[in-house]
């Protein structure tokens, strides 16, 4: 009966360390965006105060580089928050050895993915 108990509370605590690995990885594709979207706004600041010190007018003035980066924070913070509430759910089940998958998380940064990476080929094709 000991051997049953040990073998038991080995695949729970398995399946509570996917869980956790499950939620670093959503953790460290936050910090990515959150990453990128600040490098985007720092380069977008860098060629405004470029283009001043050159005197360069012919450079377009109106550029979205700042707003697409602070988008793309904030779905980096959206995306910690949704994280972490699906960690904590998914702790809960199994907890109580009753799980239900959800792909909400999932579906809801492809949606935005989607929708941000159609609005940037619209973009850039204003520019061919």
């Amino acid at each position: 009966m000991g051997n049953l108990e040990e073998k038991n509370s080995i695949e729970r605590s398995r399946e509570h360390l996917a869980n956790e690995r499950t939620f670093l990885a959503w953790i460290r594709t936050s910090i990515a965006l959150m990453g990128f979207g600040f490098v985007i706004v720092k380069f977008a600041l860098f060629l405004k105060q470029l283009s001043l010190l050159l005197e360069i007018w012919g450079l377009p003035s109106k550029g979205y580089s700042s707003i697409v980066g602070v988008v793309m924070v904030a779905i980096g913070v959206i995306i910690t928050i949704l994280a972490f509430l699906q960690y904590k759910k998914n702790e809960k089940q199994l907890k109580n050895n009753y799980f239900v998958s959800s792909s909400m998380l999932t579906l809801l940064v492809s949606l935005i993915i989607i929708i941000g990476g159609i609005c940037l080929i619209f973009y850039l094709l204003s520019y061919i």
